[in-house]
């Protein structure tokens, strides 16, 4: 992509927001208004002995049409073999578009859950809101809305928006769409200065990355122009990009000219400037270009002791060792600090390729003995990064012992790394040494230490272990807390152990640690009986702690288990639950009443939430309809549905409302086909939209037509696909796969009221069948006739 500065400019400041609502209207407006599904009536299925010639003769139809002759599968082989050969050939979508396709929403839809799994902080929470607003706003929007309130993204708020418009920008091979979003971060920029915020690296590193892996020379500099603007010393660090971009374009003749600059110029006014071209070129594989620099070069006058390990890990790297020897000893000879040697030493060890953890050990200590220096610890553990990398857990073990035994000491990240690893690989086993290891050499530790050791032998379902290690602790000068304890208990319940699980409380009684309120939400939660539930609540008050959310949670799960629905109602009565939680707790209390099949109980507690100014959660909404069991009023859970403002769990929503109206056979869907349409407005609410139409209906061409429209003009399959032949073949094979498909083996009814359907799609929209599906369609038939000839039989 190439434009000159002043188209390059005229674009970044044009930004276009784009809208489906027109398109959809068209599709809307293809549909009578007053119109209903209770209005279309399915056409009656054959009800002779013939129906079965009947429904083998409209499935060849669909797909060879009325004037090829056609057989039934009985037929002989070689029959089948002709026929098949005057079939005509029927393209069908490559698996790799398909794939594209659901990997490219799976992703959405995985990065959307992760990042619901974190706890934010006040300030992280402020972040995440600042993300939620542009993904739905848009930067510019974002921050209007922002400032309306008074308040000011951040410079964190600031990034995250930068961020987004690259990932969005990496994510489309839309040209203009690019161009857009860079001028959306230019724009940023320039609002960044106006509100007084520095332009720092943070900021404009994912922008010159993109361009640089993109080979936008023309957009680099661009850029770099306007970042130098904004903050003039960031001009020496500019250079590293600008050396990372020659390396990317294979720019010999820029490359060999930066090399000359620092060779001609070796004064104190360019020297960060040297730097930062070095330490680019050692991120590459150039090793005649490094090591001409590094003659050229002083390292030890470098800014930082982080450069110079970046210099000794490319020499590790391109296995440079005479090179890495004379420098640690010119080193050596400075009276430079001997961490930071040590530090060196072990950086270029663990850089070298292809070389055994045992093998980096090795020349980790002959380079001490060469330069007569010891160990640091932070050299040992940088070793013991490296072996839990190639989790080589007892080679990090060994280096833990010979540290502690040289009378170094073992910082409390580095035991986690270890534990970490020991889980990951399986060795839970290794845990006994880890202890055995803490308790000889009195390592530093915590609460969060001990919990990963517990998991570990937990995870070997060795509960003595895990208590005799907690006795020991006193050896330590150290005394078990609750938490630990808790992860006992918690584990005991998650496997079903309930008696273990109630036992955990004796042992804190013996060991003199008091239980907290967590301890007693376990025990409440996992009560068998109300009697039980009622002495752990009453201790729990006795003990003077003050319950928590989660306690009046788990009472109402507790009893509504127990089948004591009354007493999880009176929960929410209770005078101790703090004002500011009540609604949460009601949220739990719906859900369960819900899933009991109480379902007007539970809509009343969700007014009551809502009279108090609050909302469910879509997931609780979610929840809300999905454990819904008993015939209700469809009323009501259409009510619930447009409670929901997040797509996703609408989606799901809309599926389930849908299929509850097919298998409950409620016969009461009379919305206009117009306001179907607007209530299921996502594609697999339609899928089942369409399917509750073949059960109850005659025609579904309409709502086909409109799928149809939907694919040509979304802009994800258009941009996977390259035509329009390909995007009617993904129509039906999604028809096929979402609705279709529940065809096979259902009543004969169903089959033939689906092939009709089929047939109208092939006539009036010309959309034929994937070839595959023949197959199963004539699976479908035959299932239905065994299934028709065994209940004439029985009659």
């Amino acid at each position: 992509m190439r434009h000159s500065y002043f188209s390059y400019v005229r674009n970044l400041t044009r930004f276009r927001s784009r809208s489906r609502s027109a398109a959809y209207s068209s599709f809307f407006s293809e549909f009578d208004g007053d119109s209903t599904l209770a209005s279309l009536k399915l056409k009656q299925s054959p009800a002779s002995d013939d129906s079965s010639n009947v429904a083998f003769k409209k499935i060849s139809s669909i797909y060879y049409g009325d004037s090829i002759s056609v057989k039934k599968p009985m037929s002989k082989r070689n029959d089948n073999a002709k026929e098949s050969q005057s079939q005509p050939s029927i393209s069908w979508l490559s698996n790799i578009y398909n794939n594209n396709l659901l990997l490219q929403r799976k992703g959405h839809s995985r990065k959307k859950k992760q990042r619901h799994l974190f706890e934010f902080s006040q300030e992280n929470r402020f972040n995440k809101l600042v993300r939620i607003c542009a993904k739905v706003l848009g930067p510019e929007a974002t921050i209007a809305l922002f400032g309306k309130v008074g308040r000011d993204p951040g410079i964190k708020g600031y990034n995250a928006l930068i961020e987004m418009c690259i990932e969005k920008a990496r994510e489309s091979s839309d040209e203009d769409i690019v161009i857009e979003e860079l001028g959306k971060v230019f724009h940023l920029f320039k609002l960044m200065g106006e509100r007084g915020f520095r332009l720092e690296e943070q900021s404009y590193r994912p922008l010159l990355l993109y361009t640089i892996d993109m080979c936008m020379v023309e957009e680099f500099h661009f850029f770099c122009d306007a970042i130098k603007d904004q903050n003039a010393s960031l001009i020496t660090r500019l250079g590293y990009y600008e050396m990372m971009l020659w390396l990317r374009v294979n720019n010999e003749e820029k490359i060999q000219e930066i090399c000359n600059l620092i060779a001609e110029n070796d004064g104190e006014e360019i020297s960060d400037l040297r730097e930062n071209y070095l330490l680019a070129l050692c991120e590459s594989e150039r090793k005649k270009e490094i090591l001409e620099l590094l003659e050229i070069i002083n390292i030890k006058k470098l800014s930082s002791v982080e450069s110079v390990e970046k210099i000794f890990q490319a020499l590790g790297r391109h296995q440079l060792e005479p090179v890495a020897e004379n420098f640690l000893l010119d080193f050596k000879t400075s009276d430079y600090e001997t961490n930071n040697i040590t530090n060196f030493i072990a950086s270029y060890a663990v850089s070298i390729p292809n070389l055994s953890v045992e093998n980096v050990i090795t020349k980790f200590k002959d380079l001490h003995q060469t330069l007569e220096v010891s160990p640091s610890s932070s050299s040992y553990e940088k070793l013991i990064l490296h072996s839990c990398t190639l989790r080589e857990v007892r080679v990090a073990l060994d280096i833990v012992d010979e540290m502690c035994e040289g009378g170094l000491t073992l910082s409390n990240e580095m035991l986690q790394s270890i534990l970490q690893t020991c889980e990951e690989t399986s060795e839970y086993n290794l845990v006994h040494r880890i202890f055995s290891t803490i308790r000889q050499y009195n390592l530093e530790t915590n609460d969060k230490t001990f919990r990963c050791m517990i998991d570990l032998f937990l995870k070997m379902k060795d509960l003595e272990g895990a208590y005799r290690m907690l006795d020991e602790m006193g050896e330590l000068n150290l005394k078990p807390s609750a938490s630990m304890y808790n992860t006992i208990m918690a584990e005991c319940f998650r496997e079903k152990n309930t008696s273990d699980g109630v036992r955990v409380l004796e042992h804190m009684q013996n060991a003199d640690v008091m239980p907290d309120s967590e301890t007693f939400s376990y025990l409440i939660s996992n009560s068998e009986t109300e009697e039980d539930i009622v002495m752990y609540y009453k201790e729990l008050k006795e003990s003077g702690i003050k319950p928590t959310k989660q306690i009046f949670m788990a009472l109402i799960n507790a009893y509504a288990a127990c089948g004591q629905l009354e007493k999880a109602k009176q929960v929410v009565l209770d005078p101790l639950i703090p004002q500011k939680n009540l609604n949460q707790i009601k949220y739990v209390l719906v859900s369960v009443l819900a899933a009991h099949g109480q379902l007007s109980e539970a809509i009343h507690y969700y007014e009551e939430i809502k009279k108090a100014g609050h909302n469910l959660e879509p997931k609780d909404v979610m929840n809300l309809i999905e454990k819904t069991r008993s015939d209700v009023e469809l009323d009501r859970l259409l009510l619930l549905l447009e409670e929901l403002n997040d797509t996703d769990y609408w989606d799901g929503a809309c599926c389930r409302i849908i299929l509850y109206c097919i298998w409950n056979k409620d016969i009461r869907f009379h919305l206009s086909i117009p306001t179907l349409l607007k209530l299921f407005f996502t594609r697999n609410a339609f899928y089942s939209l369409l399917m509750l139409t073949i059960f109850r209906v005659s025609s579904a061409v309409n709502l086909c037509k409109l799928l149809k429209n939907k694919y040509q003009s979304d802009e994800l399959v258009t941009e996977v696909l390259c035509d329009k032949h390909h995007s009617d073949e993904l129509v039906m094979k999604v028809l096929f796969d979402k609705v279709f498909s529940l065809i096979n083996g259902s009543e004969s009814s169903h089959l033939q009221a689906s092939l009709e359907l089929l047939s109208e799609i092939k006539d009036k929209l010309g959309l034929v069948p994937p070839k595959e599906y023949h197959d199963s369609l004539l699976s479908a038939h035959a299932k239905t006739s065994e299934l028709h000839n065994a209940n004439s039989t029985k009659h």
